[in-house]
């Protein structure tokens, strides 16, 4: 079920969901994001009740008209002082009177934005300067107002959190790599010697986000990708995991609303049939709880939307199986009694192998403490259990803001503060040792995202990429036309492989050909879906003769096989391809011929078309043994390939290996790599012989152990030239003594028996003490 997001009102109680390696986006100005539409009557999601579900489709409520402040100062009231309600008060009519006549794209006042994000911040109680500085943080950027101006007013503490906030330019998203970098590098900064500017920030672009209906479809994307991939992360980084979840979800509602719309209406229709089943969990561990004297709150907590559709995604997962998880919360009264509900647990129900993590012994890195554990519950279905303290949960959910603090040094910081702390004043180290705004930038974004690697083009322009991504990949995320055509590359000024793994502020230079092409062996290292799937384009379409005739001869053998004529009936022809969903009989053989179909499956398959047995019958393993061998002569192309992992020579005994998209390769018979690969895919190998007539030369590799003494290289290649091959490689190795040397040549050879006479010849130079064909 390819399920996807659209209300964008999205409140609720999710599980985790990790956040997938982003680009680097630029982070837009308030004014820039938030002039959407009205402002909220409460605007933070309060902290988890102990219910036994809630909803992740709650909409807040939203009110128009007159903007008012009594809900804010309601809040305030419960932890502030008189005196600092009154400065609050004071900021708020400057604010008013700043922002009088200034109205949102929904016709409200603008003030009702400032209020909103006061009360997100009173949410987490947050002091009377970040209030303050919540209902002014536009006043210097939108209406001109001196920094001096709110000293005299408000303070220098006010005054520099408004600035710090104000710093952050209206730049458009994609904008020029450099500006991005210039403005992400002084949120951080100025994130860094105060957190509270970050803070005010999220509640920022979080009621904004809630509030962007009225917003142009095309600045809800913008908006919302910006969101996703640098709000998010940071909310993620500080533990703000209610944040974290609901600009998600946000995002996800207003990136893809047809798909959040129908996963919405899915979740709600699950929810009914699920009901049963929870409160009978519910019942059973509150009741086994109490019986051993543990006080604690049980509820059933959802997954959000976009931890769904996440989850199907990356695992490819039906709706149904992704909701067959059931997950709950266990909160209790001591750190000592969360292992003993953990025990209390394990002997209710029977725990999964491998689903224990301990985060409370090891935390992770913004602060996060709970046990994870999986169980087998009623009907055999999984339950998940998250078992804390009421201290765990409060950091769990609000991260940094449930402790901020913002001087050093301080004896009563805990453990995660100091995390914290010491996080943020890294960004001020980085700062030091860094040039310039892009390198600033790849280096905490390393932080931020570590599942994602950072490269440089030649021209500093920052390219994220997967970890694990090669110069491919870095060639087709830049154009698909320089990927086609690239036939090396330069990593920090240095010639390097293809197969490269490309690491954290590397500087990629491709070198490009007109007349290269793509190689199907590309398709074993690529990470990224833009290569994979150009790559595979390219094979489908420019080599499709090459395949045709291959996928031709491999299924005549298949036939063969079975006893049936490869010249198939037209009434057959057109019954198969109806049946098999090709276009026509080439495009069947080339599906064969780079291996998207099984040639003996279709073979089977047409067997039981002209009233044989069954289709569906299972394919003997063992079949490629019973065909004739396919003839490699050497000059197929990309459909047919030789395995560069034993480089196999005419007069080897061979296999060939059909690669899914990838065509035929060819292994020698004692490869070491295709013996194991063949226990795991057995129907995708098949016999292959060589042909008669070969007319080119085959790479190999020799290794010799040589004396350490003077022109020894030489006249190691001149006795390989004299033997008619071709040196396209050499590499040294020496041992720690420096007397003796390892020298590895990859030659081109006719054949075995040129091989082998070369081997004859090199052995009798002066110096060399052993010479072998190097195998896999």
């Amino acid at each position: 079920m390819n399920l996807i997001p659209a209300d964008p009102t999205l409140s609720g109680m999710p599980a985790r969901a990790n956040q997938p390696a982003p680009a680097p986006a630029a982070a837009t100005s308030g004014a820039d994001a938030g002039d959407s539409t009205a402002t909220l009557a409460s605007s933070a999601p309060a902290p988890i009740p102990p219910v036994i579900s809630s909803s992740p489709l709650a909409t807040p409520t939203l009110t128009a008209g007159v903007a008012s402040v009594t809900h804010l100062t309601e809040k305030l009231a419960e932890y502030m002082t008189a005196a600092d309600l009154k400065k609050v008060k004071e900021a708020y009519r400057f604010s008013d009177e700043m922002h009088l006549g200034q109205v949102r794209k929904s016709g409200e006042p603008y003030i009702s934005h400032p209020i909103a994000v006061a009360e997100i911040c009173a949410d987490w109680k947050l002091d009377a300067q970040a209030i303050m500085a919540a209902l002014l943080h536009d006043v210097m950027e939108d209406q001109d107002v001196k920094k001096e101006e709110l000293i005299e007013r408000f303070g220098a503490p006010v005054a520099n959190l408004v600035d710090g906030l104000s710093k952050l330019e209206k730049i458009e998203f994609q904008s020029q790599i450099e500006a991005q970098a210039e403005n992400f590098r002084k949120m951080l900064l100025a994130m860094a010697s105060d957190v509270r500017v970050i803070l005010i920030k999220l509640a920022d672009r979080l009621h904004n986000m809630r509030t962007m209906e009225v917003m142009a479809p095309a600045k809800k994307a913008r908006i919302s990708s910006e969101t996703m991939e640098v709000y998010v992360p940071i909310a993620h980084r500080l533990g703000l995991n209610n944040i974290y979840r609901e600009l998600q979800d946000l995002s996800f509602s207003h990136l893809y609303p047809l798909r959040y719309r129908t996963l919405a209406k899915a979740v709600k229709a699950a929810r009914g049939n699920r009901r049963e089943v929870v409160k009978k969990i519910l019942e059973s561990v509150k009741s086994t709880l109490a019986m051993a004297n543990i006080e604690a709150e049980v509820y059933g907590r959802e997954k959000t939307l976009y931890g769904i559709y996440k989850k199907m995604r990356s695992k490819h997962l039906s709706f149904s199986q992704v909701l067959d998880v059931y997950g709950f919360r266990v909160v209790v009264d001591s750190f000592p009694n969360c292992y003993v509900a953990l025990g209390t647990l394990h002997s209710l129900y029977k725990p999964m192998p491998g689903k224990f993590k301990d985060y409370i012994a090891i935390r992770k890195l913004n602060g996060y403490q709970s046990l994870h554990t999986t169980l087998i519950g009623p009907y055999g279905t999984p339950v998940e259990f998250q078992i804390r303290t009421q201290e765990m949960h409060r950091t769990a959910e609000s991260g940094v803001a449930a402790h901020w603090l913002y001087k050093n040094g301080d004896a009563n910081m805990s453990d995660m503060q100091q995390r914290t702390h010491a996080w943020l004043q890294s960004l001020l180290d980085i700062q030091q040792q860094t040039g310039d705004s892009a390198e600033f930038l790849e280096h905490v974004k390393v932080d931020l995202f570590p599942d994602s690697v950072y490269v440089f083009t030649p021209k500093s322009k920052i390219i994220a990429l997967p970890r694990g991504a090669t110069p491919i990949d870095f060639a087709y995320s830049i154009h698909t036309g320089i990927g086609d055509h690239t036939v090396s590359v330069n990593i920090n000024n240095e010639p390097a492989s293809l197969r490269t793994e490309l690491r954290n502020g590397d500087i990629v230079e491709i070198v490009t050909d007109a007349n290269s092409r793509p190689s199907p062996t590309w398709l074993s290292f690529v990470r990224t879906g833009k290569a994979r799937s150009a790559i595979r384009h390219h094979l489908r379409t420019i080599n499709l003769p090459e395949s045709i005739t291959l996928g031709e001869q491999l299924l005549s053998h298949a036939l063969a096989s079975l006893g049936i004529n490869p010249e198939l009936e037209e009434h057959l022809v057109e019954r198969l391809l109806n049946e098999s969903s090709a276009k026509s009989l080439d495009e069947l053989y080339a599906d064969i011929g780079i291996g998207k179909r099984m040639a003996a499956l279709v073979a089977r398959h047409i067997f039981g078309l002209r009233g044989g047995e069954s289709a569906s019958a299972p394919v003997d393993h063992n079949s490629a043994a019973e065909l004739d061998p396919v003839t490699i002569c050497g000059s197929e192309g990309v459909s047919v390939q030789l395995a560069p992992c034993c480089l196999p020579i005419p007069g080897d005994s061979i296999i060939g290996q059909l690669r899914r998209d990838q065509g035929l390769l060819v292994h020698t018979g004692d490869c070491t790599l295709a013996k194991r690969q063949k226990i795991k895919e057995p129907d995708r190998w098949i016999a292959v012989k060589w042909g008669t007539e070969l007319n080119r030369r085959f790479d190999s590799r020799i290794k010799l152990l040589i004396n350490n003494e003077k022109g020894i290289l030489a006249r190691v290649a001149a006795e390989i030239g004299e033997s008619d091959a071709n040196i396209t490689y050499v590499g040294m190795d020496e041992d720690k003594e420096h007397v003796l040397h390892q020298l590895r040549f990859t030659i081109q050879v006719k054949d075995r028996v040129h091989l082998a006479g070369l081997l004859r010849n090199v052995r009798r130079v002066a110096g060399v003490n052993r010479i072998l064909r190097e195998r896999s």
